[in-house]
């Protein structure tokens, strides 16, 4: 894992192929310790970024360095293990909510080849007896890798904790209470997903992560160790994501795109394969894919709705759960 870094330079945000950052196309960095100094203008900051490319950068995130380099090295113990060992952990059918999605599995939307990675999902855990437990399976724990669920779990926890801080900061751009969001995700049907992309063979036919747009309500991703990650600008054009050491990437999902009518754009994003040189080296990443509690209501803002920015789903408003059940079977994971 990347060590901590002060280094608050702007993000580069690089039209493929350049090396060097576009004039004007660079996202700086917010840093964390704006959030109690000055928070509304960190939440100014945040916001303005999310406007103008449904993706921000926040440094000084205050996660435990031990928490993550835990849980990302039970990961990589767990990926290498024998193909037949992982699959025992593999649940067809349920959506890869929890568990191993093996590799070769899930791929974007209208893609006609698979995405090139394997990842494993821990979700929130449940008393018996939960209502929401119709909505969210078990965790699935595998016997290999001593300390797998403490460490993976007390991830899931720590960035669900964060979300919803930075939730709080969105909440206050959009000009609603500052804990609009909180009983609305505080059991929400999140998930932590350990990414793992082996090395790419020349022939490769696909990417290792298609085309495409995040289905929940926040995205906060950690230690994308090789390059790949590209956004789609607003004018088309795709552009390279190099984050410092120990930054936080953050992006906006389709269930916060809907919810705001478009004002926080859901961005398309890919994972491109590596440059020849890199090919043989495996690249690990850790997103949070932070979920709205499943029986929520997704329909405008009325804030959102201006002459100039109509209501585009209008009598369509929709359930998390209907949402995310409709989302998961374009992405053939059910």
């Amino acid at each position: 894992m990347e060590t901590a870094s002060k280094d608050h330079k702007a993000f580069p945000v690089t039209a493929t192929p350049t090396t060097e950052p576009a004039s004007g196309r660079s996202i700086e960095p917010v840093s964390m310790t704006l959030y109690d100094a000055d928070f509304q203008g960190f939440s100014d900051q945040l916001g303005a970024s999310f406007e103008r490319y449904g993706f921000a950068v926040i440094a000084d995130h205050g996660l435990d360095a031990a928490i993550i380099d835990a849980a990302l090295e039970d990961a990589k113990a767990f990926f290498a293990l024998p193909e037949e060992v992982k699959r025992r952990y593999h649940q067809p059918g349920t959506g890869g909510a929890r568990g191993l999605t093996p590799f070769g599995v899930e791929a974007a939307k209208g893609a006609t080849t698979v995405d090139l990675k394997e990842f494993w999902h821990v979700g929130r855990e449940l008393p018996e007896g939960h209502p929401y437990r119709k909505y969210m399976r078990d965790n699935v724990w595998p016997t290999e890798v001593p300390g797998f669920r403490e460490h993976l779990y007390g991830m899931f926890s720590a960035m669900d904790a964060l979300g919803r801080r930075i939730l709080r900061a969105i909440a206050r751009h959009l000009q609603l209470g500052d804990d609009y969001f909180e009983d609305k995700v505080q059991l929400g049907n999140s998930v932590l997903r350990m990414l793992h992309y082996p090395p790419v063979p020349a022939d490769a036919p696909g990417v290792r992560a298609g085309a495409h747009e995040d289905i929940n309500v926040i995205t906060l991703l950690l230690g994308a160790e090789e390059a790949g990650l590209q956004l789609k600008d607003a004018d088309g054009e795709w552009l390279d994501i190099a984050p410092p050491p120990n930054a936080l990437v953050v992006n906006i999902g389709d269930m916060l795109q809907r919810l705001t009518n478009h004002v926080l754009p859901s961005t398309t994003h890919r994972v491109v394969n590596p440059a020849p040189e890199r090919r043989g080296f495996a690249r690990y990443s850790t997103p949070f894919f932070l979920h709205f509690n499943p029986d929520f209501v997704i329909e405008s803002l009325p804030s959102t709705v201006t002459p100039e920015n109509p209501d585009r789903y209008a009598g369509k408003a929709i359930m998390a759960e209907d949402f995310l059940t409709e989302r998961l079977r374009e992405i053939r994971l059910i």
